[in-house]
């Protein structure tokens, strides 16, 4: 894997460069600012349920772990 990390930052910060610099990349830049702020409440009920939902899926997860365990018998 180490060998990909230079490629990969190259690549990234090239997307990001292509991003910032062209007109197509600024024109989504400006779109997803007025998204974001036209959507706010919508974003922020998205960010609840799925707090809630990895809440959940952390609970089942720790269930899951407590059940795996090895029980000891007491007595013995």
């Amino acid at each position: 894997m180490r060998k990909w990390y230079v490629p990969l930052t190259v690549a990234g910060l090239g997307g990001l460069g292509v991003l910032l610099l062209s007109d197509s990349g600024r024109n989504v830049l400006r779109w997803l600012g007025r998204y974001v702020r036209w959507n706010s409440e919508g974003l922020l009920e998205w960010n609840e349920a799925a707090e809630a939902e990895l809440l959940r899926l952390q609970e089942a997860v720790t269930s899951i772990a407590e059940s795996l365990q090895p029980r000891t018998e007491l007595g013995r």
